[in-house]
């Protein structure tokens, strides 16, 4: 008996041992399956960015069309109404006006900016589209689908449908910009398991779909791995501003909170991996002149944060050791 307690003893003091390793490891355990996909999927290890930054953050301005009647609506009770004139203007000042400012913005602050782009937009809007590219040539394009609202991805038609819709997308983006993109950010968010492996089949070395992590991770998909930067849904300025009716300077808050308890989580662990967030923007709130004004003191407060590295989404994947 003497024998038989003690060995319950060690067995009890292995496993609470186990319990405290466990709850105090970093965050950055790997995910043998997929929870969306089932595909196998690994975390990407990366010990530091360049310069020894250990907070990767980019910024993603998305570039969108809507259609009449259809979009992000500012008064919802106006719906009705023909014309829409307050919701149509909402839409059309954030596409000649906004886009234009943030340009402007991240060319003065000489932060990097990454465009996720509407194929059809410009086709559409190309006076807006050249004073952009203009404005931050070197912005990497990350295909956003053809249009947000009316043509969006056919999910419920199978794989080769999604295949081909990605491929329409890369060819329109192709001839619009001279690049063909190596990214992907499903329009109005909305993808199903299929996206992710339509998309890599058809080129796409990284998407912006993964919602769920603070580091990259490599899905298996096939021909090879499908790269998922983070984009947590919770830092998204649209969501913010018309679900949960934030302002500019509200989201500058969230965003500097956000950006600065991970840098701070890193200097208090060190030897945890290094992390990174794609924040995505649009031109409705960020585009207005307050919004601008919210966003500059955003970059310039990032720019003095230890340990933050204010970059673009390719630059991001480039430096894990991934190449285009």
């Amino acid at each position: 008996m003497p024998i038989l307690a003690a060995v319950r003893a060690f067995g009890s003091a292995l496993t609470a041992i186990a319990l405290l390793v466990a709850a105090t490891a970093p965050a950055i355990a790997q995910t043998a399956t997929d929870w969306i996909t089932g595909l196998p999927r690994e975390a990407m290890h990366v010990k530091a960015w360049p310069g020894g930054k250990k907070v990767a953050v980019c910024f993603v301005l998305y570039v969108e069309v809507w259609g009449h009647d259809h979009g992000p609506n500012f008064r919802p009770d106006m719906n009705g109404r023909t014309p829409d004139l307050v919701d149509e203007a909402f839409r059309q000042y954030a596409i000649e006006w906004g886009l234009p400012r943030v340009g402007r913005l991240f060319k003065e602050t000489g932060v990097p900016l990454s465009l996720a782009l509407n194929a059809q937009f410009p086709e559409q809007q190309p006076a807006v589209w050249k004073e952009l590219r203009a404005l931050v040539p070197k912005a990497p394009v990350v295909a956003h689908g053809l249009n947000n609202s009316t043509d969006l991805l056919p999910l419920d038609k199978g794989p080769d449908a999604q295949r081909a819709y990605v491929r329409r997308t890369l060819d329109m983006i192709e001839k619009s910009t001279g690049q063909r993109s190596a990214g992907w950010s499903s329009p109005s968010v909305y993808p199903n398991a299929e996206t992710f492996a339509a998309t890599a089949a058809e080129g796409i070395r990284y998407s912006l779909d993964g919602m769920d992590s603070d580091v990259l991770s490599r899905l298996g998909t096939k021909p090879r791995p499908l790269v998922l930067l983070p984009y947590p849904p919770t830092v998204v300025d649209m969501g913010q501003y018309l679900a949960r009716f934030k302002e500019a300077t509200d989201l500058e808050r969230l965003w500097l909170d956000y950006v600065g308890e991970l840098a701070r989580e890193a200097a208090a662990h060190p030897d945890r991996e290094a992390t990174v967030v794609a924040i995505g923007i649009h031109p409705f709130v960020i585009g207005t002149p307050a919004g601008t004004a919210s966003m500059r003191r955003v970059l310039d407060s990032l720019k003095k944060t230890n340990g933050v590295w204010l970059t673009d989404v390719e630059a991001v994947i480039k430096a894990a050791g991934e190449s285009f």
